[in-house]
């Protein structure tokens, strides 16, 4: 008897845990983010998209990952480490991982090659925050 109470009381709290970080995700989405899907590996194909949201930290553009329990970004990418290696249409079978309308970015000098997609409004919002750099600093940017 005791057992089985226990057990669904712990149960009660991992699902209360876990609709809490729900729920944190949806309200960052809801309050200043951008939806950003993002793949580190551009020869799967279609695959290995991940859909995130994505803000502006000063000098750092953060992407947290919609289904995940990590409590900080999954990936931190700073203005002056960047560079826009090229700009495509997403693929017929990527057009159903990737956010609406969406551009996909091939981007380097991020110790890894990223492709982030996200859709037009968003992008104007990236390339506008990317060509912003304060005076002096230059940043390696290509359309």
């Amino acid at each position: 008897m005791w057992t089985a109470t226990i057990l669904v009381l712990a149960l009660a709290l991992a699902a209360l845990g876990i609709v809490v970080r729900v729920w944190r995700r949806v309200h960052q989405l809801r309050t200043g983010g951008v939806d950003v899907a993002l793949r580190s590996r551009a020869d799967e194909g279609a695959r290995g998209w991940h859909l995130g949201v994505a803000r502006y930290r000063g000098e750092e553009f953060t992407w947290y990952r919609v289904l995940s329990l990590r409590n900080g970004p999954s990936w931190v990418m700073n203005r002056s480490d960047v560079a826009i290696a090229g700009r495509r249409e997403p693929t017929t079978p990527e057009t159903y991982t990737v956010p609406s309308g969406s551009v996909v970015l091939d981007l380097d000098g991020l110790g890894r090659h990223v492709e982030i997609a996200m859709g037009p409004d968003a992008l104007t919002g990236f390339l506008s925050w990317l060509e912003s750099a304060p005076p002096g600093k230059s940043v390696p940017w290509a359309s």
